[in-house]
């Protein structure tokens, strides 16, 4: 499979790692719906990379009606849909036993359903909308890519919740590829370090500067580009299937 004849759905796309997939995708001929919970954003993203290659759809990751429409509509946008990349994702930090109490449940079971669950229903909605597209000549008929993290496997003091969710991405990986052999739908994972998306951005310029100095080589902050670029082997490279990619300069995570 190719990036011109790519027609993906992308959640979290409308910035950061998402909306770097989104453009490079385009950028190679393919289109994209974006989905994120930011119309705004959605609205500025679409207009930056063209009504025609575009299309941005409101919708919660952990609605499985919203999803299955979104997918849908992503078959009819594009002429089909052979590709989902789930971006979306949010940090809940916190101790477990924090100084005045500890991690209300809901705190966790926020990372846990969006992270996780949220991974889990794009993938589901869109393997079964694949599994009716022709089959290639490997007897391929679309691809998954999930992000998971680092902190999967080094988690730090105050990403219990956080590492939880993406381990659980990682879990997911090889039996859901396993179980989608039979529609020819591939299943992979990039598990990126520290990268400079919008809520490292914001950050101030000497923090910034210390994660970048914390990466072993390259001593500095991953590219969203070269997260899109991995992303593009992963969809080009079809023997890629059931594993987890880590993306992080050789990175491992301190306990704080």
């Amino acid at each position: 499979m190719n990036l011109n004849n790519t027609k993906a759905i992308i959640t979290g796309g409308a910035s950061g790692l998402g909306f770097a997939c989104a453009q490079h995708i385009v950028e190679n001929g393919g289109k994209v719906t974006l989905i994120d919970i930011n119309q705004e954003a959605g609205a500025a993203a679409v207009e930056q990379l063209g009504a025609d290659h575009a299309q941005f759809i409101q919708a919660n990751v952990t609605s499985e009606s919203e999803i299955e429409q979104a997918c849908d509509a992503a078959k009819d946008f594009a002429g089909g849909l052979n590709v989902a990349i789930n971006c979306a994702g949010i940090l809940a930090a916190g101790r477990v036993l924090g100084r005045e109490k500890p991690m209300d449940l809901s705190h966790f079971n926020s990372a846990i359903q969006v992270n996780l669950i949220g991974s889990f229903n794009v993938s589901k909605a869109a393997a079964n909308v694949m599994q009716h597209n022709e089959k290639d000549e490997d007897g391929q008929t679309g691809v998954i890519i999930n992000t998971a993290s680092i902190a999967a496997y080094e988690g730090q003091i105050g990403q219990a919740a956080y590492s939880a969710s993406k381990a659980g991405i990682v879990g997911m990986t090889l039996p859901m590829s396993r179980e989608f052999t039979r529609i020819g739908v591939r299943v992979m994972t990039i598990a990126p370090g520290v990268f400079m998306t919008p809520m490292v951005a914001g950050m101030p310029d000497d923090v910034k500067a210390a994660l970048g100095a914390a990466v072993p080589f390259p001593s500095r902050l991953g590219a969203p580009n070269e997260f899109a670029r991995t992303a593009q082997h992963i969809i080009e490279n079809t023997y890629l299937n059931g594993s987890v990619i880590r993306l992080d300069g050789a990175i491992r995570l301190q306990a704080k």
